[in-house]
């Protein structure tokens, strides 16, 4: 069976080039007790059918920042990962529909975005070669005639508006097994997709109209303290401390002394283990948008002053979400350094997985950017990680910190977000 060749974590290289720190040692030592721990996670909860993790390595600490179960960024993926790719989705799509044949694929409505669009025609090309026949619909509700984009890739993409008859959704000539969204329903359950007899993967109640970052946040706790428990390791060294406040207006000024108190309670209890592990470095937190994507809805405070020193344009910018959505809920997450680079640049580390496999990844860069910033911002650009060789897995009798052993660092803990987001799934 495909999945049986999938090996945990792909070899590739990275492109930190600091010291190897204690905790990536202790997972390469565990690797077996991980490895088993995590199979049997997997028999408990089904993963999500596909997922990217952003991470920040502080070299003290390894956390994810945000969990995507709408991944758009399939076209950074380095082509040599294609057959970890093909075998997962296999994997994936017999697990949920094993007699699926034609799958409808729904992206994100603003197709005039050529970025975005050249990640829906690399997923697309996967499904494609993974055995499927695979037709594009859009959600937009003025979308009423087919649409074909030449990509600057020389590939061209074709999007058509679907229909509904009875519980069944599809094309004039196209009936397909399986709906598979690539649209993160920011803007809402569209009613076309409610009570469909197709598998729609992921479910409705995973989009950002119902998914709340802190809810994702408190199941990877659970996860990381679960974790921790295994392999004796510290979950902070994991998990990004969070709170959250209520209802809050940015505009209206509403619900900013809770925003400022929370502020100054997490910087304290950050401080508290920066002393405890002999830190120095300065505390700060990032405070985005409860649900939404696109590194919309984000600022970052050192303090409870900047939360009440916002200007007018900074409380506009945190006032809407993509799509124009009012932000109305925030979480407030421990600020984890970044001491990656990629030439002399700031970097981090997406990891993508399909299924439970993890598929590859690559670095967000920004060059404008420090180790304290939020790099998912205008100007960053991309760079693909590829294989080191052809092995597959750490490689114990290299020195520690050779790149595919901290490449599994990476996998490890981008998996925990992953069981974190299953353990979300079981929910809806």
């Amino acid at each position: 069976m495909a999945t049986e060749a999938l090996a945990a974590v792909p070899h590739l290289t990275t492109a930190l080039d600091g010291p190897l720190q204690q905790i990536e040692t202790q997972l390469l030592e565990q690797q077996v007790v991980i490895e088993s721990w995590l199979r049997r996670q997997w028999t408990l909860t089904r993963a999500p059918f596909y997922s990217s993790v952003d991470l920040r390595n502080a070299g003290f600490k390894l956390a994810p920042v945000d969990t995507n179960l709408f991944p758009a960024g399939f076209n950074n993926l380095n082509p040599s990962l294609m057959p970890l790719c093909i075998q997962a989705i296999q994997a994936a799509v017999d697990r949920l529909c094993p007699t699926a044949a034609n799958i409808l694929l729904v992206p994100e409505s603003h197709s005039r975005n050529l970025f975005y669009l050249e990640s829906v025609a690399r997923l697309a090309d996967i499904l494609r070669q993974s055995g499927f026949t695979v037709r594009l619909a859009s959600l937009a509700p003025d979308f009423e005639a087919p649409q074909e984009h030449t990509l600057p890739s020389g590939q061209t993409l074709r999007i058509e508006p679907p229909r509904r008859e009875g519980r069944r959704i599809g094309l004039p000539d196209f009936d397909p097994c399986m709906v598979l969204l690539n649209n993160d329903l920011a803007g809402g359950r569209p009613e076309i997709l409610e009570d469909l007899e197709q598998v729609v993967v992921p479910p409705l109640g995973l989009g950002w109209s119902n998914r709340l970052k802190s809810r994702h946040f408190a199941h990877y706790q659970s996860v990381a303290s679960e974790f921790g428990e295994l392999i004796g390791l510290d979950p902070w060294l994991l998990d990004p401390l969070s709170r959250n406040c209520g209802e809050i207006d940015f505009m209206k000024r509403e619900g900013e002394d809770c925003l400022a108190r929370n502020t100054d309670a997490l910087l304290q209890a950050i401080a508290v283990k920066y002393a405890e592990y002999g830190i120095d470095r300065d505390p700060y937190v990032v405070i985005k948008a409860d649900a939404g994507t696109y590194g919309m809805g984000i600022m970052t405070a050192h303090s409870a002053d900047d939360v009440r020193a916002l200007n007018r344009k900074q409380r506009t910018r945190m006032a809407a979400s993509k799509g124009g959505s009012s932000v109305s809920r925030v979480i407030l997450q421990e600020g984890v350094y970044t001491f990656e680079t990629w030439n002399g640049a700031v970097a981090e580390p997406v990891v993508y997985m399909i299924d439970r496999f993890v598929v590859g990844g690559f670095y967000r860069v920004h060059t404008a950017r420090g180790a304290n910033e939020n790099l998912n911002a205008p100007g960053m650009h991309f760079e693909p990680l590829a294989f080191a060789d052809s092995c597959t897995t750490p490689d114990h009798a290299q020195v520690p910190d050779a790149d595919p052993n901290r490449f599994y660092a990476y996998g490890v803990i981008a998996r925990l977000a992953l069981l974190a987001a299953a353990r979300e799934l079981a929910e809806h």
